[in-house]
């Protein structure tokens, strides 16, 4: 189930209760009993059963039982009884990715000569296509970049900004943005403006207003995360940034929390650029990104690294923001693998998975905390993968020593919250024992 079959294929429900959860899992069960090679203990885990399971599941559009699931968590060589719920800072990489970065790298080492490493640059514009179609842009939008931040800071350095000029950033974006917007704005005296939002918001709408009522004729780029990284506020990006496109203004969307998860489509969300990490929610090879810039805004935004092959680069697209010196081939190049494995999977599916994995945090904090206080909003249309709470008098840092120290959690915490991001390699039962390690510590 590629990108281009979104449109085809039967959308999400808008809102996933846990009585849908334990229907869709009941479902999966029946479904699973017609396809023998879903049973872990005859066929182990390999990716061919995993191909093999989800092509069954497609035929039916059904997004899978919790056997499924565990066959998905299988393909990742996690620890046995660690429970890693950090996806919003780094996600473990499938076997069938890590096999092939370790395949790759041995090649390089063995055979460093020109006319051995000649074979990466038709891997690149293989693994370019993927990622294309995958986010539902053309090739030539395309740069393959180190991370989101690199990302970030090749639009904030290329956009021609000086005195006069505005630019509107969200408070909840990740530090790194702003800061480098900062920086930039001191040297070359633009003005900016940062934009807070309510912080228990009742709608998408509520989220949008206060980016609307900053913007001025001045203004010439807005930049947001999609989902915030230290609340788990989903900003409504495909209106927003339609109505920037309507009054001339940029848009800079940071894509670090939804890409791998998020069912993307950049012709229909409509911004000017995007950014993205491969080693999050993606799960692919490490200090690997990607920088969308919209065909007619390729022009108009400077390169900030020339190097090696700038002359050809600058005639193809955003590739002209690829002359980026000796670079790890071997992870460009696994980012096919690593788009395969997504694929396979289906986006719907997976962000399907990510919405039933966030409810099941949600619901069962209320349920077993229930004076627990939740940043990120209950509400679908603001939120999405990252939960983020707070359990009054908990000591969040000392919670985050024992979740890892006495019951083997991995997470994080944004100042005195706590944050969970489970993903695909999670199961509704470490959901439930990472909610009762919780409730252990808070008794």
């Amino acid at each position: 189930m590629t990108t281009s079959s979104l449109r085809h294929f039967s959308d999400i429900p808008p809102k996933i209760s846990r009585r849908s959860v334990l229907k869709g899992i009941a479902h999966g069960a029946a479904t699973s009993a017609l396809f023998p090679f879903l049973d872990l203990g005859q066929t182990g885990s390999s990716f061919d059963t995993l191909k093999k399971a989800a092509a069954a599941l497609d035929q039916l559009k059904e997004t899978g039982d919790e056997k499924f699931w565990t066959l998905v968590k299988n393909q990742f060589p996690i620890k046995k009884d660690l429970i890693m719920l950090n996806a919003a800072n780094l996600c473990p990489a499938p076997a069938l990715v890590q096999n092939r970065v370790v395949e790759l790298t041995k090649d390089v080492d063995a055979d460093s000569s020109f006319a051995n490493r000649a074979k990466f640059s038709a891997l690149k514009e293989k693994a370019r296509k993927a990622l294309a179609e995958y986010v539902g842009a053309d090739e030539d939008e395309i740069a393959i970049v180190r991370n989101t931040s690199e990302g970030n800071n090749f639009v904030i350095n290329g956009v021609t900004l000086g005195k006069g000029d505005e630019v509107i950033i969200w408070d909840q974006n990740h530090p790194t943005a702003n800061i480098a917007f900062d920086v930039r704005a001191e040297r070359f005296g633009y003005r900016v403006v940062r934009v807070k939002t309510t912080e228990f918001p009742e709608s998408p709408e509520e989220l949008i207003k206060p980016f609307l009522e900053a913007m001025t004729p001045r203004t010439r780029l807005l930049a947001f995360s999609h989902v915030s990284n230290v609340s788990g506020i989903r900003i409504a990006a495909e209106e927003l940034c339609k109505i920037a496109r309507e009054k001339g203004v940029f848009t800079l969307v940071d894509g670090a929390q939804t890409f791998g998860t998020y069912p993307l489509l950049l012709d229909d969300m409509g911004c000017d650029f995007y950014t993205a990490s491969s080693h999050k929610w993606f799960c692919g090879p490490k200090e690997v990104g990607v920088l969308f810039v919209r065909r007619d805004r390729i022009d108009s935004l400077y390169p900030t690294q020339v190097g090696v092959g700038w002359e050809s680069a600058s005639q193809n697209g955003a590739r002209k923001f690829e002359t980026l010196g000796q670079q790890d081939d071997s992870r460009i190049a696994a980012m096919i693998e690593a788009t395969e494995f997504h694929n396979t999977l289906g986006m719907l599916r997976v962000s399907s998975r990510a919405r039933i994995l966030a409810d099941a945090v949600k619901e069962g904090l209320k349920k077993r905390i229930p004076n627990v206080r939740f940043v990120t909003p209950i509400v679908h249309p603001m939120c999405w993968g990252v939960v983020v709470f707070n359990v009054p008098g908990l000591d969040s840092s000392k919670a985050l020593d024992d979740l890892y120290g006495k019951f083997n959690i991995g997470c994080a915490v944004i100042g005195s919250n706590i944050r969970y991001s489970p993903h695909i390699y999670n199961t509704l039962e470490e959901i439930d024992q990472a909610v009762d390690a919780l409730v252990r510590l808070n008794s």
